[in-house]
């Protein structure tokens, strides 16, 4: 064919009206079959998993090693500056200020080849995204990326490290937007992102973790590789956001195993650090539901209530 033919068709919006789910997919071949009738129309409907596995079913199949992985709260850093910032306004809502998020997970693939670009060390496998979040170079594509770079913080390597490597090490930040329009960190949270990361294993159907392939233990190495990458994009030292020291503290505690379809029971745990006074505090509560790339559908619960803490 002369001109680019196009396979799967995404489709994020819940209506799969035309096609098939991309949920209702349970392999690549009715997928390649259905496009080898009609190559001029692609496959309706893919998301990342689905992308993943044609791709690792093609690259298979020109005898290239390839396999998929997954990466669960996988961080979507837009302005690739290592961080996710989410921002909520005083009564908890979540606001629209940033195209961060962090998704529940995230499919893609590793590909098993030398990298004579970079050397010899970087040989081995190598993480390609089939579903590319942010344009690279004007296009949306996204590595590969060496995995022995990317644990390492060599995120100047081609291609894409910056990206890829935030997926899995990015810092959560969370801001409070106060109504005068001023804004303040709430919470700085570090490790996260990029648990579990997963593969089928050779020779059977069990999860291989291959989290460790990736990034050193949260505590280790962890920081000091980070520190490394940020400084290698920015030229200077990781910058720690100044929090405000809270006078209270408070944790959600699930009192009952969370089952699907069913109501959630939590307790607010709150805590007085001081031994001196009591406190007199407001406690704004807001939850909402989610889709798995943490796109806020609809607001369930929202209350206002007063408390003293002895």
């Amino acid at each position: 064919h002369d001109a680019l033919t196009i396979l799967l068709q995404g489709n994020w919006s819940g209506n799969y009206s035309g096609g098939t789910s991309p949920g209702k997919w349970n392999g690549s071949v009715a997928i390649l079959q259905q496009w080898g009738k009609d190559m001029s129309k692609p496959v309706k409907y893919a998301q990342c998993w689905v992308y993943a596995g044609v791709t690792c079913t093609v690259l298979r199949c020109l005898g290239i090693p390839a396999r998929v992985i997954t990466n669960f709260n996988s961080a979507h850093d837009t302005d690739g500056n290592l961080s996710v910032d989410v921002y909520y306004d005083e009564s908890g809502k979540a606001l629209d200020e940033s195209s961060d998020s962090i998704w529940n997970f995230h499919v893609w693939n590793e590909v098993y080849f030398v990298r004579k670009d970079l050397g010899a060390a970087y040989d081995g496998w190598q993480a390609l995204d089939a579903t590319p979040q942010e344009k690279s170079a004007g296009m949306f594509r996204c590595g590969p990326a060496s995995v022995k770079a990317i644990k390492e913080g060599e995120v100047k390597l081609k291609f894409d490290g910056p990206f890829v490597f935030a997926e899995m090490n990015a810092d959560t930040i969370s801001w409070i937007q106060h109504s005068n329009g001023e804004t303040e960190v709430m919470r700085c949270e570090f490790g996260t992102v990029g648990k579990f990361m997963s593969t089928k294993a050779l020779g059977s159907n069990a999860r291989e973790d291959v989290t460790a392939k990736y990034k050193y233990e949260d505590g280790s190495r962890e920081r000091k590789v980070f520190a490394k990458a940020y400084k290698s994009l920015f030229g200077k030292a990781c910058p720690l956001p100044e929090l405000d020291d809270h006078e209270v503290s408070g944790v959600f505690k699930d009192i009952e195993d969370v089952l699907y379809g069913e109501d959630i029971s939590l307790i607010l745990i709150l805590k007085n650090p001081s031994t001196d006074e009591a406190k007199n505090i407001t406690v704004n509560l807001c939850a909402t539901s989610t889709l798995y790339t943490r796109r806020v559908m609809h607001e369930i619960l929202k209350g206002t209530f007063s408390v003293t803490l002895d």
